[in-house]
């Protein structure tokens, strides 16, 4: 059996994190402008003129993460580049939206997401933090355009989707666009120091983790209709869909988890917020993930839990795995509970013997149950290995007050 390495020493994880930057930089970078999206597993561009505009914002995070931590002036050059296509080719001239997918610079989806908002906005807020400070007012920018837009003061979330002119908002809301709003509110008062960004967060965490998952059995259900009660039905018919997929998401428990975590940290100090919740939700959302979705036969965390906590997606994604690792570590560190460590060591070992790309670098985006890989295409539309390397910042962060 290989000996594993230790998943408790930041300078083996900040290794794998070069590992993986190694395989998109540089050969994610188009000279003519933007990053290449699609790769397959050996690093091949298998499609060099289509762009995501999720792939575009996370690969913002990814160089200006890795230039933070590596500094390595070929990181910082990545950033830019990668922020500028950002500005001129997504972008609205008129600063009112993002075209959600380009090909040949073209719009091909000029839908407007707040998804894909959401990332924006943490794409210029990381943009500050690695020392852009050109991109210091578009902050206010982005997050302008999310209230005006889609922020539904009433309902207290936001909206999720609507047409390229904003002339229709759907009627579709999701939980999934709200949780990414609320990690780039937070990057953004990081950013910043602005509190309407914490005092947004925090408003969007409470009315999805304990008004919503009030509607759902205290779990926290993908899809509502525009009342903001919850659709059983939607996608039940495409339950792989990218971006909503049927079912509860053990990922999207554990990815919470996180979250709360970081506001509990930032709401420290802070007159008039009450922080009692966030712990104890975190800690209910993290042990339904990994004991209804772990994958006792095989390993690994399973995509997707029915509503009766059965599981009904046996697939193993990437990103569920090191967003679960993230907050296994952080739960361990916040807690002391040596549960949360064995769970973190766990997901590890799964994740480095099965999902890892030793040879290439990067994660494989998808395997079966068995753990067999579905396809060779490693990072289509969206991954980019935001998931992969952000989870290990985040681990590194608190390895030092806890680290055997």
């Amino acid at each position: 059996m290989t000996t594993l390495p230790n998943f408790r020493s930041p300078d083996v994880l900040l290794d794998h994190a070069r590992h993986t930057m190694r395989f998109y930089h540089p050969r994610a970078i188009d000279p003519a402008g933007g990053m290449y999206q699609y790769f397959k597993d050996d690093g091949a561009v298998y499609d060099a003129s289509h762009r995501h505009l999720v792939s575009s914002t996370r690969f913002v995070f990814t160089y200006a993460m890795a230039y933070r931590h590596f500094q390595d002036p070929a990181y910082l050059d990545g950033l830019k580049h990668a922020l500028r296509f950002l500005r001129e080719a997504h972008r609205a001239p008129d600063g009112d939206g993002y075209a959600w997918m380009l090909d040949g610079g073209k719009i091909e989806d000029g839908t407007q997401h707040a998804y894909g908002e959401a990332f924006v906005l943490l794409a210029y807020s990381h943009a500050v933090m690695a020392g852009l400070e050109e991109a210091r007012p578009w902050i206010d920018e982005a997050f302008e355009l999310m209230e005006r837009r889609f922020w539904n003061e009433a309902d207290g979330l936001y909206a999720d989707e609507a047409s390229q002119d904003w002339s229709t908002l759907s009627t579709y809301r999701g939980q999934n666009a709200n949780m990414h709003s609320v990690e780039a509110l937070l990057a953004a008062h990081q950013a910043t120091g602005d509190a309407r960004y914490l005092d947004r967060a925090y408003i969007v965490a409470w009315n999805i983790t304990q008004r919503q998952a009030g509607r759902c059995g205290g779990l926290i259900w993908e899809h509502y209709d525009q009342q903001w009660q919850p659709d059983w039905k939607f996608n039940i018919d495409d339950p792989e869909n990218l971006f909503r997929p049927w079912g509860y998401q053990p990922g999207h428990f554990t990815e919470w988890a996180k979250l709360l975590l970081l506001l509990e940290a930032r709401l420290e100090g802070v007159p008039g917020k009450d922080a009692s919740w966030l712990l104890p939700t975190a800690e209910r959302l993290f042990k339904v993930a990994v004991e209804q979705g772990w994958d006792k036969e095989h390993g690994g965390l399973c995509y997707s839990l029915a509503p009766t906590l059965e599981i009904c997606d046996w697939h193993k994604y990437f990103w569920v795995q090191a967003e679960s690792a993230a907050a296994a570590a952080m739960l361990g560190e916040r807690t002391g509970n040596a549960f949360y460590w064995e769970w973190y060591d766990r997901i590890w070992a799964y994740s480095w013997t099965h999902m890892v790309d030793h040879q290439y670098g990067a994660w494989y985006r998808i395997l079966d149950r068995e753990n067999r890989k579905l396809s060779d295409e490693k990072s289509p539309a969206g991954k980019v290995d935001y998931h992969t390397m952000g989870a290990v910042y985040d681990i590194v962060a608190v390895l030092p007050k806890s680290a055997a």
